[in-house]
Parts: C-alpha cells; structure tokens; sequence
C-alpha cells in the first residue's frame, strides 16, 4: 500500500497536478466566482514558480551541491549502484537503453574498471502497474555493464525493491551476509541525500559517489549574470523547469516521508 501510495499521491501536489486539481475545481465551482478566480491565479502561479529557472535551479542544486564528487574516491569491497536509470528492450527497441540518469551506469563501470570496487550490487525491481515494460531494471543494469567491459562475476543483482528506502533495505539482507558494511554508493546528484540518509539508518558506512548532474559551476554562473537575455530565460516558464522542479519537489518529499516512517 505505501509503494501505491507513493506513486499516486504525490502526482497531485507537485505544480502541474495541483494546478490540474485546481482548474478542475475553479470550473465546477463557477457559481463561487471570486473562489473560482482565486483557484485559477494559484494555479497560474504554481506553473510560472514550478516552471522558471530560478526556482527550479534552486531547488535542484541545493540537493545536488550536498554532496560532490570526492577528490579521492576509495577502494571499497562493495559498490551500490541504485536504479532508475535504464529503459526495458522493450520492441522497438533492440536492447536495454539508458534514460536521463543512465549517467550512473557509466559512473559505475569508470569506478569499476579504476578498481574502486572488486564487486557491483546493482539495486532496482520493477512496479508491474506502474512500470510495465521493465520486468527486472537490475538485470537491465547488469546487461548493460556488462557490454561495457564488467565481467558477470562482479555483478550482485537486487531485483525486488520498489523505492529507495527498499533499496537499502533489501541491499542490507544480501550485503549483511557478506559482512560488508562500508560502501560505496552511486546515483544521481539529486538522489543522493536521500538515499544517503536510507542506506545510513540501515547501519551502513556510505561513501557517495555522485553522478547526473543538473546544475553545473558554469551553468549556474551564467544564469545568476545579470543580462536581460537571462532574466527573461530565468522567468519564462519551460516543460523542462517544470520537470526538474517536480523531481527536486520529489526528493523533497521523499525525504520528509521517510523521516516520519523512520
């Protein structure tokens, strides 16, 4: 029930499913017409906030900037490397393929083949209703690792957790057995705080190795550079602003609902 809930509930109040709520609302409520007004305005604004730059590069470097690459990264017996970042072969495509977070894949095997790790514990299952078409993300994970140079034999496959905080704990039973408790730990920059804080609670030594990032030094120099050319990139809403708003809002979330279950 938590993972369902998890899933469906949070939609509706990141900007543009508040906003959809909202203007559903302000139309069935048209004989309230200073209400309806005061519905429609919240919703203008939830899109224009969720949807300029400024909120939405906010947002997603205060999480990404908790945690930067380390200048060193040490040698661990273990890396964990979490899901989210592959797409099913699913017809028409012909192989796994990699989505906006594959980046943690291709962080993965640089560590691997740096000799960071001597095994990789690929951590992600699949939600049947809610993610179809990727039967087993870990098994895609290792498919594609694999094709870039790690040996099968280095691979450990989780293939039955649902979020992150199953991420950790189903990493937990298997990597308990092993007696490893310090590890290393890659994902992206942005799900990096959360996921620290769930594999910590679970008695783990995690040393972060961060991928997939949004904000960059030079890009968030170039947009807080005072030009008219920004301002107006800054304040003009995008579908891409508003998308890496709602996955900052999702960490966010994220992290205060596993502090109460705690």
């Amino acid at each position: 029930m938590f993972v369902f809930l998890s899933k469906v509930l949070p939609p509706l109040i990141y900007p543009l499913g508040m906003s959809t709520v909202l203007l559903l609302c302000a139309s069935l409520l048209y004989r309230f017409p200073r209400l309806s007004r005061s519905m429609v305005w919240t919703a203008f604004l939830l899109l224009w906030l969720g949807g300029n730059r400024l909120v939405a590069y906010h947002l997603a470097r205060a999480l990404e900037w908790q945690y930067l690459p380390p200048e060193s990264v040490p040698e661990v017996e273990v890396m964990v490397v979490l899901g989210g970042g592959t797409l099913a072969a699913a017809p028409p495509r012909v192989m796994p393929e990699v989505n906006g977070a594959g980046d943690r894949l291709l962080y993965a095997a640089r560590l691997y083949h740096e000799g960071k790790a001597a095994k990789i514990l690929l951590s992600g299952g699949a939600i049947e209703w809610y993610t179809p078409s990727s039967p087993n993300p870990a098994a895609e994970m290792a498919s594609l690792l694999q094709w870039m140079g790690v040996p099968e034999e280095a691979l450990i496959l989780e293939g039955h957790s649902q979020n992150t905080l199953q991420n950790a704990q189903f990493s937990k039973a298997i990597l308990e057995k092993m007696g490893v408790h310090r590890i290393l730990l890659v994902t992206s920059a942005m799900h990096m705080p959360r996921s620290v804080r769930a594999f910590e609670r679970q008695g783990f030594e995690v040393i972060p190795a961060p991928t997939d990032y949004t904000v960059t030094q030079s890009g968030w120099q170039r947009m807080t550079t005072p030009t008219l050319a920004n301002l107006l990139l800054n304040l003009i809403p995008t579908a891409d602003n508003l998308s890496l708003t709602t996955r900052a809002l999702k960490e966010i979330l994220g992290t205060t609902v596993y502090e109460w279950i705690d």
